[in-house]
């Protein structure tokens, strides 16, 4: 399995081609995912780039953060893994605080 690269700072015009061919300089890019808003579709400005090897990883890295796309300022490097997210539902119930339901009030 390759080296996964978190690239933040990209111009909303840039596609998945354009961020491989940018990385492909630098060595085999396995994959290329840019990140777009789920309701309109538009790119939220970051991606993720997955190189072969460490090494390739390392050197995209060196090469391209802090450089300049159509005018913004690109941060490139390792991504972090994926924190894990629980699904499903919010806290217990209420009740009351006797444990029965009348009226008492404590």
């Amino acid at each position: 399995m390759g080296t996964k690269l978190y690239v933040g700072g990209l111009p909303y015009s840039v596609t998945e081609g354009k961020l491989q061919d940018l990385f492909a300089a630098h060595g085999t890019v396995e994959s290329a995912n840019v990140i777009s808003d789920k309701f309109t579709g538009q790119s939220r400005g970051f991606g993720f780039v997955e190189m072969s090897s460490s090494g390739e990883a390392q050197k995209a890295i060196e090469s391209l953060n802090g450089t300049q796309l159509d005018g913004r300022t690109l941060t490139v490097n390792e991504a972090k893994p994926m924190a894990r997210r629980d699904g499903g539902g919010g806290g217990g119930g209420g009740g009351s605080r006797d444990g029965g339901g009348g009226r008492n009030r404590w």
